[in-house]
């Protein structure tokens, strides 16, 4: 049944329909946490630690830190079923200047950069598939050609993208899962599908410390989780909210965490720990290859491009809702706030996050070529060296997801530390959940998360600073609204 959203009347205006069920919204915690990340990162991973028992561990822990996380988030959207999420948290916590500043950094970069990263992704590999040679121009022409069909989905309506996340989710799992069980379904045919001796080998670490190595690799494993909060700011959209909101981030994380601890069992049982350290990015290929040769290559780019696939969906689903919120508090542009009445959808907010997602995708190639004759040995300025460095020698992939991880982690941070202060400013809120092992949850999740950042940003100075940079540049904008939207009611 369709539930009315919150504190909008039905005569006067358009309003978001609450369409999306416990199965959906657990596909969406699963479709946009699965992307690239578990394809993609185990095998730098392997070269950080260099040894299982350790890399396992951090799996472990990144799952359970998750978990941390989701018992906190789940009282706040249970509280404050509305569209926004985080932003909407933060906003009832520190007021609406923070809250700004949170929407303002996945406006302006955090989901734009992550459907940028996850398109460029998936035409990666449809290029592999293929045979394709393509250029960091064509590519980003075919991710752009993505990006306007997910979008047109959505704006058709959240029921619409849903029913997509779903269907993409199921095959994504599938598909994974899959991934995981074939090197032990293959012991009987192949020998030595899966070796067991493999899981004691190891090699001499990049990170000589053991903080360094667990820091690094947790790095890595967080990327992989991103977006594990992914369902809150559909809050407004989603039935029987106070129900449905925890069950989707507890199922779902549960889902993800039993997927990847599965995956790593196929990688590390398939290829010694030499051998993921020395494929890198490509563990996965290497692994389907040795077991059943050039088709693995084949199934691999299919993988993930459905993989990816879900995930751009996921997050043109998610993002929007944040700027339809800022627009409908009116500390951003109004006409975000604003939902199409026939479809029901917040249009502008989805067409918003479209254009600035291709932005960013256009922007790494450019700058790519304007500075691929540059020798920074002429460049006198550190951070200009770094920058023109990262650019020359890194991927369009690379560019938009280093930069993510540091910003949004300085929210997730505010949200959950809300749990607190609200507990204590605002204890009339109804709390249909409430959080278990309160305060220690919180507290044990906040102290992790910020040695979490602090390692970030000592191994990622320049992507932290820019990221801190964004920030930045949305308190003048803030008041400059503010001043702009006063000047217009006198």
């Amino acid at each position: 049944m369709i539930e009315p959203s919150p504190n909008i009347s039905e005569n006067t205006t358009p309003n978001l329909r609450r369409s999306l069920g416990a199965r959906i919204a657990i596909s969406v915690v699963v479709g946009n946490v699965i992307g690239s990340g578990i394809f993609l990162k185990p095998g730098n991973i392997a070269a950080e630690s260099g040894n299982f028992g350790l890399i396992m561990a951090v799996w472990i822990f990144g799952g359970a830190l998750c978990i941390l996380g989701a018992l906190c988030l789940a009282e706040l959207a249970a509280m404050l079923p509305k569209a926004g999420g985080l932003y909407v948290y933060i906003r009832e916590a520190y007021g609406k200047p923070v809250a700004f500043l949170s929407g303002w950094n996945e406006f302006l970069f955090a989901k734009p950069a992550s459907i940028g990263a996850l398109s460029i992704a998936f035409t990666g590999s449809l290029g592999l598939s293929m045979g394709w040679q393509l250029s960091s121009f064509q590519q980003a022409l075919l991710a752009t050609i993505i990006i306007a069909g997910l979008c047109w989905v959505n704006i058709l309506g959240v029921i619409w993208g849903g029913r997509l996340q779903l269907a993409v989710t199921v095959i994504k799992a599938i598909f994974l899962g899959l991934f995981a069980v074939v090197p032990f379904l293959l012991i009987p045919w192949i020998d030595q599908s899966v070796n067991v001796s493999n899981y004691g080998t190891t090699v001499e670490p990049r990170q000589t410390t053991l903080s360094a190595q667990v820091g690094v690799v947790l790095l890595a494993v967080m990327w992989a989780y991103n977006g594990w909060n992914g369902i809150a700011p559909l809050a407004e959209e989603v039935s029987s909210p106070q129900r449905n909101l925890p069950l989707s981030l507890f199922v779902g994380i549960g889902i993800l965490i039993i997927l990847y601890l599965s995956a790593n069992f196929a990688y590390h049982g398939v290829l010694s720990m030499e051998e993921m350290a020395a494929a890198g990015d490509h563990a996965a290929e290497l692994m389907l290859m040795k077991l059943v040769g050039p088709l693995g290559m084949a199934a691999m780019s299919a993988v993930i491009m459905c993989s990816t696939f879900g995930a751009i969906n996921s997050n043109l689903l998610i993002a929007p809702r944040v700027t339809f919120a800022m627009g409908r508090d009116r500390v951003f542009f109004s006409v975000f706030g604003r939902v199409h009445p026939e479809y029901r959808s917040p249009v502008p907010a989805i067409m918003a996050t479209g254009i600035m997602a291709v932005v960013l995708i256009y922007l790494a190639p450019i700058g790519q070529y304007l500075v691929r004759d540059v020798s920074t040995e002429s460049i006198s300025s550190p951070v200009l060296e770094l920058i023109v460095t990262s650019l020359q020698n890194s991927s369009i992939f690379e560019l938009l997801t280093n930069f993510i991880i540091f910003s949004l982690s300085i929210f997730v941070t505010l949200a959950v530390l809300a749990v607190i202060i609200l507990r204590f400013t605002r204890p009339d809120l109804d709390r249909p959940f409430k959080t278990w092992g309160f305060p220690v949850t919180p507290i044990l999740f906040l102290s992790v998360y910020v040695w979490f950042m602090i390692q970030i940003y000592l191994s990622k100075p320049l992507e932290s600073r820019i990221g801190l940079l964004f920030i930045a540049l949305g308190i003048p904008v803030y008041f400059l609204y503010q001043k702009l939207s006063s000047s217009k009611k006198i």
